[in-house]
């Protein structure tokens, strides 16, 4: 299976970092199936750093199956209530929860930031949210949480992403 990263950078060796802001499955590297959404995400790390350009890292593991066999795997598989209660958790650095070594769902990307924003304000009750966030075409974020899951991470190429002016 093939995982895209978008950056301002090449990122041929993923490690964890730690945390600097809330983001939707907590600490970890962030990787998507979606080769468009990297592209769009390395434009905007561009865009935010002044970065001339961006990088869109490859990388090949195993299947989904052979993951699960051998890492903690949680996959939400569509935006319901426990997805929102995880991410709204996570963005708040409120999860308490069990860890996993790999989490792979929707994204909460900028395309429903206000809906999202609605609810933390209290604006929207859960099940408004999720009717909301299921109209839209959200796309996935495969996270590796651990050493052990990005041990599974095998580096393959980049594409260079032109920054938009």
């Amino acid at each position: 299976m093939l995982l895209y990263h978008g950056s301002n950078v090449i990122v041929d060796k993923p490690i964890l970092l730690p945390a600097q802001r809330g983001l939707d499955f907590g600490q970890g590297f962030y990787t998507t199936t979606n080769e468009i959404q990297a592209e769009a995400f390395a434009r905007k790390v561009c865009n935010r750093t002044q970065s001339d350009k961006g990088f869109v890292s490859i990388y090949d593991v195993p299947s989904m199956e052979e993951l699960q066999s051998a890492l903690i795997v949680h996959i939400f598989p569509e935006p319901d209530e426990s997805w929102l209660d995880f991410v709204y958790e996570n963005r708040n650095d409120k999860y308490r929860g069990d860890r996993y070594d790999l989490v792979f769902g929707p994204v909460a990307n900028d395309t429903i930031y206000r809906t999202f924003i609605a609810y933390e304000d209290g604006q929207l009750t859960k099940q408004e949210t999720i009717a909301r966030l299921k109209v839209r075409k959200l796309y996935n974020q495969l996270t590796f949480c651990s050493k052990r899951a990005i041990a599974y991470l095998h580096y393959k190429d980049y594409q260079i992403i032109e920054r938009e002016v």
